[in-house]
C-alpha cells in the first residue's frame, strides 16, 4: 500500500452523474484537456510532500471552487498559483478559481506556520452536485460518505498523523474513533469557530514533531 496506490484507487472510482471524481472525470465546457491528469499529479505531490503529518484535517467533500478544480482538499487553484511549480491548476477559468473555506483553513495553517506538516483531505473525496447544476454544492449523502471512508482510513493508516481532525459534523460522523478533535466547518458562517479551533489545536507548540 502506498500514497501513488491511494491516489490511482480514487482516480479509478466510479461515481454517479452528481458526484463528480476530479481526478477521473472532466467537463469539456470547465476543464483543460488533461484536468483529471493535472489533478491527479496535483494530489499525489501534495501528500508526497507531508510523509509524516503532525495532524489530518478531514472535511466533508470537495467543494466547486476549491478541491473539485485543483485536486486538494480545501484548496483552490489560487493557492497552487501561489505554490508554484509542480502545482497547475486545470480550470478553463482564466486566473483560476478560490475559494472561501480553502481561504480561512490556510490561512490558519500559514498564520501557525503549520503548512507542510498539516494534510487536508475529504471524507468524500469527490464533489456532490445538484443535479443539473455541475457549478454548485451540496451535502454527502449517506452512500457517498461510506464510498469515500475507505479512502480516509487507508490515508490514515499510511500517514499515520497524531491528530485526526474532523472539520464539521458529517466528517466527525465519518471518522468515529479516529477523530482525536473535531473544529466548526468554515463556511455558512463558521469561519470565527474554525479558526479559534484550529489554533487551540494546532497551535500548541510541543505538539510539533522533532
Amino acid at each position: 500500500m502506498s500514497l501513488l496506490q491511494l491516489v490511482a484507487d480514487v482516480a479509478a472510482c466510479p461515481t454517479p452523474a452528481t458526484l463528480v471524481n476530479p481526478l477521473r472525470d472532466r467537463a469539456s465546457a470547465l476543464d483543460l484537456p488533461d484536468a483529471p491528469a493535472i489533478r491527479t499529479a496535483n494530489l499525489l505531490a501534495y501528500l508526497e510532500r507531508r510523509p509524516r503529518p503532525r495532524a489530518l484535517l478531514a472535511g466533508e467533500a470537495m467543494g466547486w471552487r476549491g478541491g473539485r478544480f485543483s485536486g486538494i482538499a480545501f484548496t483552490s487553484e489560487r493557492q497552487l498559483a501561489q505554490w508554484g511549480a509542480p502545482f497547475a491548476p486545470s480550470s478553463l477559468k482564466d486566473g483560476g478559481w478560490t475559494e472561501s473555506s480553502a481561504t480561512i483553513i490556510h490561512g490558519v495553517l500559514d498564520e501557525l506556520d503549520a503548512e507542510h506538516e498539516i494534510v487536508l483531505w475529504n471524507t468524500v473525496p469527490f464533489h456532490p452536485h445538484p443535479a443539473g447544476r455541475p457549478l454548485a454544492n451540496r451535502a454527502p449523502k449517506v452512500g457517498e460518505v461510506a464510498l469515500g471512508r475507505p479512502f480516509l482510513e487507508r490515508l490514515v493508516a499510511l500517514l499515520e498523523p497524531a491528530q485526526v481532525i474532523a472539520v464539521g459534523r458529517v466528517s466527525e460522523g465519518a471518522l468515529g474513533d479516529l477523530a482525536t478533535g473535531r473544529v466548526r466547518h468554515p463556511a455558512q458562517g463558521g469561519a470565527t469557530q474554525c479558526r479559534e479551533g484550529l489554533r487551540a489545536l494546532l497551535g500548541c507548540d510541543e505538539q510539533r514533531p522533532g
